[in-house]
């Protein structure tokens, strides 16, 4: 992507993209017609990924990361690499939409809980006139179960698959399974099935644009205080990484 140097947040490779470049690349790789892979990447996923190795590969392995929460983006501030805007996930998969509307290419749904993936398919084909879905299947499938999920996939056509299974299933699934699913766009798209399908609201843009989308979450699914209380050792870390980088002069590892 031209990073320069290329930005690592505590060890895994983030992209210096904002949202136009980023669908610009999407686009590119579309057109190749095999495997990729985007991961969507938060302050909570790269804390997973510094203790996680094989995550952390499959995440430096991606061909394209995108920083999707505040939180990376105030840390490639810190590193002195800052980021030109967050994409967010959520915005990006109407970006995905428009393109494959606009190109006659299919998208399939995989993740949410049942009739999640459905009811978010129609408000997609509402928002984007043309847009064809290829096929929906929620995340509660077995290992039993999963064959007949990725033929299902690769018999759909679809050449981009949204996958919602929350991380890091999500990007595990989808790299272990590239062989499987051929040659489509797989996206990492966390729980945005339920914020599109309406199941879940998502926070007004006052708050989004003051970078307090996290704190919405927290206040109106507090169940998510045990995920939140690994952003201040994040922040911590992060910093921790910057100090080294001025020390050594290296802003490349992390």
């Amino acid at each position: 992507m031209g990073s320069n140097p290329q930005l690592r947040i505590l060890g895994s490779r983030v992209d210096p993209v904002d949202m136009s470049t980023a669908t610009d690349r999407i686009a590119q790789l579309l057109a190749q017609r095999r495997f990729a892979q985007v991961v969507t990447f938060g302050s909570e996923m790269a804390m997973h990924a510094r203790r996680d190795a094989a995550y952390r590969d499959v995440v430096n392995a991606a061909d394209l990361v995108v920083p999707d929460t505040i939180g990376v983006v105030y840390a490639a501030r810190l590193l002195g690499q800052p980021l030109r805007e967050r994409v967010a996930g959520i915005e990006l998969i109407e970006r995905v939409c428009e393109l494959c509307a606009r190109e006659h290419m299919s998208i399939f749904l995989l993740g949410g809980a049942p009739g999640v993936a459905a009811i978010a398919a129609d408000v997609l084909r509402s928002r984007h006139a043309g847009l064809e879905i290829a096929g929906c299947h929620d995340g509660y499938f077995s290992q039993a179960q999963e064959p007949a999920v990725l033929a299902t996939i690769a018999a759909s056509g679809a050449r981009v698959v949204l996958v919602a299974l929350g991380f890091p299933r999500q990007e595990m699934w989808a790299r272990a399974h590239a062989a499987e699913l051929g040659p489509v766009l797989c996206i990492g798209i966390g729980g945005s099935l339920d914020v599109i399908s309406g199941r879940l609201r998502r926070a007004p843009g006052v708050l989004r644009a003051l970078g307090l989308e996290w704190l919405y979450r927290l206040v109106t699914q507090p169940h998510r205080l045990g995920r939140q209380l690994v952003l201040p050792r994040f922040a911590a870390l992060v910093g921790a990484q910057a100090l080294h980088d001025r020390l050594t002069g290296d802003r490349s590892q992390g």
